[in-house]
């Protein structure tokens, strides 16, 4: 969330420099940024940067990073996964996603990153949040079915809409067959049809 991994390379298997750790802030980031024009310097190129996804925690990082015109290469957490359980012996953990990192560049060809604008990173988002909360409803939905079969079985058959405001509104009202059952059929009726006028009181 707050750190990321970095190891450097030179060339294929050619490591430059001990695997560390930097963190989100901008003292850390400049250090990193010379670390990298120290690299640039012995190597005599502008070297690309390889990220793995890490949802919106990597945007401090790619902001500063792309501010500093460095080549950057995102990649897709399933890709180094696949990368890891076909390809990799064990190794050790802190060293694992970036030497994973590592084995990718030099093996595929991997297309920079290109910032996407802000409309579709809002679509995404918004895309994100209706997919929550449309699984929370229907968790909720089958939550409270399991329920009300439980303490009143019948109740779903009165109304054709289980979950429209009437149905709800009548449940809320008498929350179980013996409240109904202990009601004159006139109070009920009035009760139901305060709140569903747009029906006849027959």
């Amino acid at each position: 969330k707050k750190k990321n991994q970095i190891q450097t390379f030179i060339n294929k298997k050619k490591p430059y420099h001990k695997n560390f750790k930097i963190s989100h802030i901008n003292k850390k980031l400049k250090s990193l940024i010379q670390f990298i024009k120290n690299l640039t310097t012995k190597t005599k190129k502008k070297p690309p940067i390889i990220l793995k996804t890490t949802k919106h925690y990597q945007t401090p990082i790619i902001h500063y990073l792309k501010k500093q015109n460095y080549l950057l290469i995102i990649i897709n957490p399933l890709i180094s996964y696949k990368t890891k359980n076909s390809n990799l012996q064990k190794i050790k953990t802190n060293t694992t996603n970036t030497y994973l990192l590592y084995k990718l560049y030099y093996k595929k060809k991997l297309k920079p990153y290109k910032k996407h604008n802000i409309q579709l990173l809002n679509l995404h988002n918004l895309t994100k949040q209706h997919k929550n909360i449309t699984n929370t409803l229907i968790q909720t939905k089958l939550q409270f079915q399991t329920i009300l079969n439980q303490i009143f079985p019948k109740f779903k058959k009165i109304f054709k809409n289980l979950y429209s405001i009437i149905s709800l509104l009548t449940l809320k009202k008498f929350p179980s067959s013996k409240n109904i059952l202990n009601t004159h059929n006139k109070i009920l009726t009035k009760k139901i049809h305060k709140n569903y006028k747009n029906h006849s009181l027959n």
